[in-house]
């Protein structure tokens, strides 16, 4: 193994751990804000940064094998291990994100204004855009497409921020209740097609 990719692997690791570090304050900030405010856009948030903390400690038993020195044909393997498993976890996302924001918008339920959820997709979208692209460089300069997909869960977190910040936000300053629902169900699509990629 040479130096240039030793050097990339310790980087791909450091990424990944630095995405599980964040996920999980973020999982919990956004899990107690949604029970709070009884917004669905901020739990579905916080059930798809459980699965990239799931995916990011997939991709770090991947990396874990190529430092260990394994051979090809196991690396080979794990690789695509860890890459079905992070597109069924973005199909199982999508089907839960579906569910929740259609039966919000049947119920017309109205979550309460969440001032604390609306602070969180900002830090997030900051966040994990910067971690997704550079994650999606470090993988796709060592070729592991692992890696690649995890960054593309770590992106849609990202873009499920954005959406976050615009549903919550229509609701606190017009009280357009459905714009949480609404924003919720512009990620399926998005969550479909990289989930089912992977796969």
């Amino acid at each position: 193994m040479t130096a240039a990719r030793r050097a990339l692997l310790a980087r791909a690791v450091r990424l990944e751990r630095l995405t599980v570090g964040w996920t999980v304050a973020e999982t919990l900030a956004a899990l107690a804000a949604g029970l709070a405010a009884g917004s669905v856009a901020l739990l579905t948030f916080g059930a798809q940064s459980l699965m990239e903390i799931a995916a990011s400690a997939g991709v770090l038993w991947r990396l874990g094998h190529e430092q260990r020195r394994a051979g090809a044909r196991r690396i080979a393997r794990v690789e695509r291990a860890v890459t079905r498993a992070v597109g069924w976890s973005l199909l199982a996302l999508a089907a839960i994100v579906l569910y929740e924001a259609t039966t919000a918008l049947r119920r017309a339920d109205r979550p309460a204004r969440s001032y604390p959820g609306i602070a969180l997709g900002v830090v997030a979208l900051a966040a994990m855009s910067g971690l997704g692209l550079a994650k999606r460089r470090v993988g796709r300069a060592l070729g592991s497409r692992a890696m690649v997909a995890e960054s593309s869960e770590t992106l849609i977190c990202a873009y499920q921020s954005a959406t976050l910040l615009a549903g919550l936000g229509a609701y606190a300053a017009w009280g357009w209740w459905w714009a949480d629902p609404a924003a919720a169900l512009l990620m399926v699509p998005v969550i479909v097609k990289e989930g089912w990629e992977a796969v």
